[in-house]
């Protein structure tokens, strides 16, 4: 019993291997009690100052919040839109934030530079516009040839990278540099003609990619265009470059600066003629001349153009070629060209057709025109350019209008000097005949009149001396018809365009210095009237001159000279300029010299030159010393000169007695109560004092006036400029020095001005004045140190005026009048009373001339 219960309680305490449990229907089983918990649970970790934002701040970044660093490593990412999302990315930090492109433009440069051969389409395109529209503009004034030779290593990769759209872009990388960087094509020009040859030459286009040629041959085009060309630098023409060839503002002068040499580029001409020819069936058999075939065409035939010229016209050192075999290779290449010439639709064609044709003919006629100037021209072919010329030049073969035909046909112009060498004379009658039309017709301001303006002075002017073996008489109604029609161009220029103003006048001025056509010449002086000024009723209205740059009034001034005869009325319209508050002092004493020179010439009348130097002191607007227009101190230098002129007419006496009475009239007519009357009296005294000797040569009636005029302009200059300042001591001397003069050199003046004073010191009013004045002249004299420029003064003046009755009777009633008046002031009759400070001035006034008239 005990045994049992043990096995028992043993048994139990053993337990169960495998406990059964019991599963009820539809419960969900628990998980194994051996299955691995994969459950992660995490908390944040947060640190100060651990933001992006904060390491950014300060930085100019992109609407993406990416800094330039960023942007620019992302340019090399393996992801193509990450690429263009990255170059517009830098294109806004750069437009927000200028100053990073000046800071960084080469580091960024050497960066993006490796996108130009990127195998995405889009991502290229997109650097292409941030050159073109952010980094070349703002980086065009910093060191163009370290940015230049960054660029241009990756250029020539592109240039020869396996994908042909990749090449095809770097052409078009290339014309956006050499567009904001010109010496870029100076720089490589051989290596880079030799790439355009391998594009074009290895028939890599065909007609149906026109878009895609298109843009490398309006490439090739403008880079030819930046070759030296000797005759646009030597011509020297009038007209800017730009108006005879849509691409030559960028030539270079220096043709040394070129690597290039003919053997590139006669191994570019065949390759451009034959492109030429594969597209001439399209041109004449096509229903339509379409857009991109024209554009092709149109580069092709410029581009034939520029190498011809530099072949012609080329730099000697740049080594073009010279010989017979050249120039027959030439001929023999464009030989094709000329034979389908013109250019002519075989169906009906639109206006808008027939206007792309001429425009394609008239560089075929450069082409041919610049060929003729190397060599003798076939006369199979002379004949249709000629016939093309005059059409041309007639508008018979251009419909659009004068503003197109004026644009499209100035190429043709300066052909015109040298036919005229080599064709016959009905040929040249027609030319002329043709080129004389378009010159009247066209406008003044035009490009078309400044190349006619430059052709007619190579006609006129030739500097070839086979040039000069014209006859005249074949050309001279033409000439003539030139030579008439400047004026009226000059007239209706104005001051619009000073540049065609200037053609005009070098125009002027070589035909006055040449000596040719003198009848036509100064026949020109009454249609210029109007452009120096006119006078209405008193009133000066002034003409083009006034307002033209100063280079461009100095060319007008030149032309006077040279007129064998000036017509008084042209000459008054210069001496109006003379008197313009606007005038150029240069200009002033310019005019003065060559009028002067003009009557040492004898082409001005002596009569007419005394009026001119006499109106031009008389006339002159003088603003005080303290105006804030003050030029006193210019019309003293003016008065000078004027001055000198005179005094090299001829005898002086002679000349006295032709101008005094005159000069004496015009002072009568002067208001002498203000600083400016004061200036300009004082001016024809001197005149007269120039002129006049010691003794006077003045006559009776002259030294009549004058003691009439003295006391007043003498009483004006002690009213009217104080004696406070020491300056205006100097100034009171300047005015009164020709008075002395005029005084020391007569008695009769003398007597004649105290008489004249004695009448007035019985007027209280003036008496103080009057004594001004005498008082005057004596400190004057002391402080000149007794005399003049002439060896008389103030002293002198006493001296006599004591040594001759008649005078010393003068002073004596001078002297007398003040005591009177002194004396009498107590009886207030005239309504005039002395104060105090004037009679102790009047007082002191006849002590110092009792002791100077004693002494």
């Amino acid at each position: 019993m005990v045994q049992h219960k043990a096995q028992l309680k043993k048994q139990q305490k053993r337990g169960v291997d495998f406990k059964k449990i019991k599963r009820k229907i539809g419960r969900k089983l628990p998980p194994p009690k051996n299955t691995t918990n994969t459950e992660v649970k995490s908390k944040a970790i947060i640190l100060p100052e651990q933001s992006l934002a904060s390491e950014k701040a300060g930085l100019a970044v992109s609407k993406k919040g990416l800094t330039l660093k960023e942007l620019l490593q992302q340019t090399s990412h393996h992801n193509a839109k990450v690429r263009r999302d990255a170059l517009i990315g830098i294109r806004d930090i750069f437009l927000k934030h200028p100053a990073q492109l000046k800071m960084h433009r080469l580091s960024v440069i050497e960066k993006l530079r490796e996108r130009m051969s990127d195998e995405d389409r889009i991502v290229r395109e997109t650097l292409y516009q941030l050159l073109k529209a952010v980094i070349f503009p703002a980086c065009k004034e910093d060191n163009q040839g370290t940015f230049i030779s960054l660029m241009m290593a990756y250029v020539f990769n592109a240039m020869t990278h396996l994908a042909f759209d990749v090449r095809l872009m770097a052409f078009k990388f290339f014309d956006l540099l050499v567009q904001h960087y010109p010496m870029s094509f100076s720089m490589y020009a051989e290596k880079i003609i030799q790439h355009y040859q391998e594009i074009l030459q290895k028939n890599q286009f065909n007609l149906h990619d026109k878009g895609k040629l298109k843009s490398v041959l309006a490439g090739l085009a403008y880079c030819l265009s930046l070759l030296p060309d000797v005759n646009s630098s030597t011509e020297n023409a009038v007209a800017d470059p730009r108006i005879l060839h849509a691409f030559e503002s960028q030539l270079h002068e220096d043709g040394s600066a070129f690597p290039v040499t003919a053997k590139e580029l006669m191994g570019l001409l065949p390759i451009l003629v034959g492109g030429l020819q594969d597209f001439m069936p399209s041109v004449q058999i096509m229903p339509n001349l379409e857009t991109q075939s024209f554009d092709c065409v149109l580069s092709l035939l410029k581009s034939i153009h520029l190498v011809v010229k530099f072949f012609v016209y080329g730099n000697p050192k740049v080594s073009p070629p010279s010989n017979r075999r050249d120039q027959d290779v030439l001929q023999m290449l464009l030989k094709k060209l000329f034979t389908v010439f013109p250019l002519n639709p075989t169906h009906q064609s639109s206006e808008k057709e027939d206007n792309r044709y001429f425009i394609l003919n008239v560089i075929v006629s450069e082409i041919f025109f610049c060929l003729s100037d190397w060599s003798a021209p076939p006369s199979v072919f002379l004949e249709k350019f000629l016939v093309f010329l005059v059409d041309a030049l007639s508008e018979k073969v251009c419909g659009t209008g004068k503003a197109f035909f004026q644009k499209h046909s100035l190429p043709l112009i300066r052909f015109i000097p040298k036919l005229m060498m080599q064709v016959d004379d009905t040929w040249k009658s027609h030319i002329l005949q043709a080129f004389t039309e378009v010159f009247k017709k066209c406008d003044p301001e035009s490009s078309m009149k400044l190349v006619c303006l430059s052709a007619i002075e190579e006609m006129l002017f030739p500097k070839n001396t086979w040039a000069n073996a014209t006859s005249d008489s074949e050309m001279l109604e033409f000439k003539i018809s030139w030579i008439r029609e400047i004026p009226l161009v000059l007239s209706l220029l104005g001051d619009k365009n000073p540049l065609s103003s200037k053609a005009v006048l070098r125009v002027q001025l070589e035909l006055g210095q040449c000596g040719i056509m003198k009848s036509e010449f100064d026949s020109m002086q009454l249609s210029l009237r109007e452009f120096y000024s006119t006078s209405h009723d008193g009133d000066i209205s002034y003409g083009a001159f006034m307002k033209l740059p100063r280079e461009i009034q100095e060319v007008c001034i030149s032309c006077l000279y040279y007129f064998s005869f000036l017509d008084p009325s042209l000459l008054q319209s210069v001496a109006a300029c003379c008197l313009s508050e606007d005038v150029d002092p240069f200009l002033l004493f310019r005019l003065l010299e060559v009028v002067s020179c003009g009557y040492r010439a004898g082409h001005i009348q002596i009569a007419d030159y005394i009026s001119f130097l006499i109106t031009i002191p008389s006339r002159y607007t003088v603003f005080p010393e303290h105006s804030d227009k003050s030029n006193s101190g210019l019309f003293r230098r003016v008065t000078s000169g004027v001055c000198c002129c005179l005094s090299q007419i001829g005898d002086d006496h002679l000349v006295l007695k032709m101008v005094e009475g005159t000069l004496i009239h015009q002072i009568s007519n002067m208001n002498t109560t203000n600083e400016a009357g004061l200036e300009n009296a004082c001016a024809l005294l001197r005149m007269i004092t120039r002129l006049d000797s010691n003794p006077t040569r003045l006559s009776e009636e002259s030294i009549s006036k004058l003691g009439n005029l003295l006391p007043g302009y003498l009483l004006h200059v002690v009213s009217n400029v104080g004696e406070e300042e020491d300056g205006r001591s100097r100034r009171r001397g300047y005015y009164v020095l020709p008075c002395f003069v005029l005084l020391s050199r007569s008695e009769r003046i003398v007597y004649r001005v105290l008489k004249v004073m004695r009448t007035w010191t019985c007027e209280k009013p003036r008496i103080i004045a009057v004594v001004g004045v005498l008082l005057l002249m004596h400190d004057e004299d002391v402080r000149r140190g007794g005399g003049s420029g002439s060896g008389s003064g103030s002293g002198q003046i006493f001296k006599k005026i004591a040594a001759a009755p008649n005078c010393k009777e003068e002073i004596d009633g001078i002297l007398h009048n003040i005591i009177r008046v002194m004396s009498d002031d107590d009886d207030d009759d005239d309504g005039y009373k002395l104060n105090m400070e004037e009679k102790h001035k009047l007082q002191y006034a006849y002590d110092r001339l009792k002791i100077i008239i004693g002494g």
